[in-house]
């Protein structure tokens, strides 16, 4: 049976006006990584941020990978406050439909792979902290478990004392279909830019949603 519901953030919850990863590398990876001494071309910046590559490869430039990327966010830290400042991120309209599932006795979580102070400043911009249960960013202790690998996924079900068969993980990208996969989870994406291939539910926006967990709440259960 249906108990909890784990949620991604960024683009699923919270948008950001003029934003892409490109942008933001420009802007504020690159000159932060300059200060520390290191600087990673785009393309291999891409490729760690997609996990296709370990945190740990800025240690071949000569810095501990947990102090490099407690810089830079602290540098997102600094953009994200401002882009606040600026009226740039946004909540989706949709998320009042958050209050709903709250109403059908569901336990909520947010996972994202931005730090634990990014996500937690997002959402207590628009009061959005107030649905969930458990709220966790990216571990500095294992950095190379951010989606889509299953880690984060697995510590909020360790939280909520859940197990995978009693949630569904709701998010835009292929990292978090794939992390949802990854743990046993059925997945929801949620359109918000893009179709992404092999979720289990497909919605526009999260009042489908709130459709979707209905209906798995008075489905009949196998005894």
């Amino acid at each position: 049976m249906l108990r909890g519901l784990i949620f991604d953030v960024d683009e699923t919850l919270v948008y950001y006006e003029g934003y892409t990863l490109k942008r933001w590398y420009d802007e504020v990876g690159r000159p932060t990584m300059e200060k520390l001494g290191v600087v990673l071309d785009w393309e291999t910046f891409r490729k760690i941020v997609r996990g296709e590559l370990s945190r740990k490869y800025v240690e071949h430039f000569g810095i501990e990978h947990v102090k490099f990327w407690k810089a830079m966010d602290r540098a997102n830290r600094v953009y994200r406050e401002r882009l606040l400042s600026e009226g740039r991120i946004r909540p989706f309209p949709d998320v009042e439909a958050l209050r709903e599932l709250k109403k059908l006795d569901l336990k909520l979580a947010t996972v994202s792979n931005a730090s634990q102070d990014n996500t937690e400043l997002v959402l207590k911009a628009f009061d959005l902290d107030r649905y969930f249960d458990v709220i966790l960013g990216k571990d500095y202790l294992y950095l190379d478990g951010v989606k889509p690998n299953p880690y984060l996924i697995r510590k909020a079900l360790n939280a909520l004392s859940l197990n995978p068969e009693e949630v569904f993980i709701v998010g835009d990208s292929s990292n978090d279909i794939l992390a949802g996969k990854n743990a046993g989870i059925k997945t929801v994406n949620v359109i918000r830019f893009e179709r992404v291939p092999g979720a289990d539910y497909y919605v526009r926006d999260l009042w489908e949603l709130v459709e979707i967990v209905k209906g798995a709440l008075h489905a009949p259960t196998d005894r």
